[in-house]
Order: structure tokens, then C-alpha cells, then sequence
């Protein structure tokens, strides 16, 4: 081979490989995710504004849920990763509440004790400020929970979640046949609501306590339910489809404001539909949110936890806190 032809043959090479670093880059840039206000219909608008900002309050997690605000001016928030629940301040100081095997999510109850959902214990927990729990349930007729996912208080003051498979702990065996949704009364009695889902995850009821709403995270879709006084549900039925890539996101936590619309995590980001079930808009968000909650001294801040961070984004709304 001639020096002319080992010069032809390094060029090609030395393009190709300019071409794969070029090619690698743009694929990167197609996959950083940004900031964005997606507008469906124009009632997203009278819920945020559109120059909205959106901020970060900490980083630095392994994987955030459970957001809960406590009126004292901080938030809980739960770390799958680090396996701790951590007291998380408007500034960004955090502090460590317990350390606890993938907490997951959580609420206040009616009396302001905080609940949370402990995927490793297979339990649902009181957690007391000073980071002691204690069992709440952990059993469905004899047999052990498979990774209770979140949690929420009804109307009637009785403590409903989700029990799907998702973080059932590696080499422990599912003994309940399939993924639940119950009902904890104060006397500690577990009752099955449905066994319909797949995978049952976030969970919220309306204003008004007449519909109770369960997200799918398999199905991709959130079925909406009848509630009754007497704390049972009825004429369950898809309310809303969330589809996506595979590496996109699935509905997970919900929220509801005052006027009955849902924030629901979804692919790419925080998607809202009003009661009817209308999509009206994404919130795009920089990290894929797996949960949300509502805070601020008048409720009309989001706070989102969103993989290793906490963000929060001011609203034109209100949120509606049932354990108030």
C-alpha cells in the first residue's frame, strides 16, 4: 500500500470517528430535557402563569417521593436511594428525619402524625418527628404487603394506598396475589377497595368526596372510582391515558387542586386535567418528577421531587389538602 492510500485510509477513518462523536452529541441533545409550559387547552392558563419559573430548592438526592409540607415551613421528602426521609427547608438545608429502607410515599393524617409508605418493611408507618415509627398495617388477611407505594386520607379520615409490586424487596416473595388498593381504618382493620390495576400507584381524591382517582403505572392511564360514605368505591373507569417512550416516565403521584383539577406525574413531566378529564397541559420538567405536593403558607406552590432534586413552581391555584 502506498503512502497516498494510507493517507485516504486514515482520513476515513479519522471522519468516521468525527461522524460518531457527532452523531453521539446530537443524540445527547435530543435527550436533555428542559423546563417547559406545554399548553394543551387555554384553561392551562388560569392555572399558571406563563412566565412561570420554575426553581430548584435542593439537590444532591438519589431518588426523591413522599413530598409532604408541613406548615412549620420545611418539607419531608423521601430518598428510595439514600434510604432516608429528610426534613427539606425553602433554602436548601436538609436534615435527616430517620433513615428508613426505601421510604416512598407519604401524607399527614388528620391529626398531623406523618405516614409514610416503607416499601422494605412492607408496611404502612407512622413516623414521629424525633424519627421513630411504628407499624401501622402490614397485612391483608395473614399475609405480607407487597411494597406499599403511596398514601392519602379520605374524606370519611380513613388512610387509602396503593400496594403494588414495584419495590418488592429483592429475594422476598409476593404473598398477596395481586396489587391492591385498601382502606386502613383507626382501629387497624386492612379492607380491599379493588384488585383491578396492574400496577397501582398514585392516588387522590376529589374536593368535593365523591371521586376517588388511582394511576396505573403499568397501564399507563388513571381509572377514576365512585366513592361512598360508608369508605367503599364503585363503577371504576378509565378517566385519562398518559402514553410515553420507555425511558419517559409513567403516571405515578397525583395532586388536585381546590377546583378539582389533577397533577399527575407522567412522562416527561407533570401533566393536568380538569375534573372532566381533559388534558390541558404538561409541565416539562428537567428531571422526570415521580411525586408532588402542594405548600406554601396559602398552598399555591408545587413542590416537586423530580430524581436527585427538589423543585418548587408557583401557581395561580390552590391545592386541596384533604388531612386539613
Amino acid at each position: 500500500m502506498d503512502h497516498n492510500t494510507v493517507s485516504r485510509a486514515g482520513s476515513l477513518i479519522i471522519r468516521a470517528l468525527l461522524l460518531t462523536i457527532v452523531s453521539a452529541s446530537l443524540i445527547a441533545e435530543t435527550n436533555i430535557r428542559t423546563f417547559e409550559l406545554q399548553a394543551v387547552r387555554p384553561e392551562f392558563w388560569d392555572l399558571l402563569d406563563h412566565d412561570a419559573k420554575l426553581s430548584t430548592v435542593a439537590g444532591g438526592f438519589g431518588f426523591t417521593e413522599g413530598p409532604v409540607w408541613d406548615e412549620a415551613g420545611f418539607l419531608y421528602v423521601s430518598d428510595e436511594t439514600l434510604n432516608k426521609i429528610f426534613r427539606v427547608y425553602p433554602d436548601g438545608k436538609k436534615e435527616t428525619v430517620i433513615s428508613l429502607g426505601d421510604p416512598d410515599g407519604s401524607t399527614f393524617d388528620r391529626h398531623h402524625r406523618l405516614l409514610d409508605c416503607a416499601s422494605v418493611l412492607r408496611a404502612i408507618i407512622e413516623v414521629s418527628p424525633e424519627g421513630q415509627y411504628k407499624i401501622l398495617a402490614d397485612r391483608y388477611e395473614g399475609k405480607k404487603f407487597n411494597s406499599p407505594n403511596d398514601v392519602v386520607i379520605g374524606p370519611d379520615g380513613a388512610i387509602y394506598f396503593t400496594d403494588p409490586t414495584l419495590d418488592l424487596p429483592q429475594g422476598e416473595k409476593q404473598e398477596i396475589a395481586f396489587q391492591g388498593v385498601y382502606r386502613l381504618d383507626d382501629k387497624g382493620s386492612v379492607k380491599l377497595l379493588t384488585k383491578d390495576l396492574s400496577q397501582p400507584n398514585g392516588l387522590a381524591f376529589s374536593p368535593d368526596g365523591k371521586h376517588f382517582y388511582v394511576d396505573d403505572s403499568e397501564k399507563r392511564n388513571i381509572r377514576v372510582y365512585d366513592f361512598s360514605s360508608d369508605g367503599t368505591i364503585s363503577n371504576g373507569r378509565i378517566f385519562g391515558e398518559e402514553p410515553g417512550g420507555k425511558h419517559e416516565g409513567v403516571p405515578d403521584g397525583i395532586k388536585v387542586d381546590e377546583k378539582g383539577n389533577l397533577f399527575v406525574t407522567g412522562p416527561k413531566g407533570i401533566w393536568i386535567w380538569d375534573a372532566g378529564g381533559h388534558h390541558l397541559g404538561t409541565i416539562a420538567m428537567p428531571e422526570q418528577p415521580a411525586n408532588l405536593a402542594w405548600g406554601d403558607k396559602d398552598y399555591g406552590t408545587l413542590y416537586i421531587t423530580a430524581t436527585t432534586s427538589v423543585y418548587r413552581l408557583r401557581t395561580k391555584t390552590h391545592g386541596y389538602i384533604p388531612y386539613r
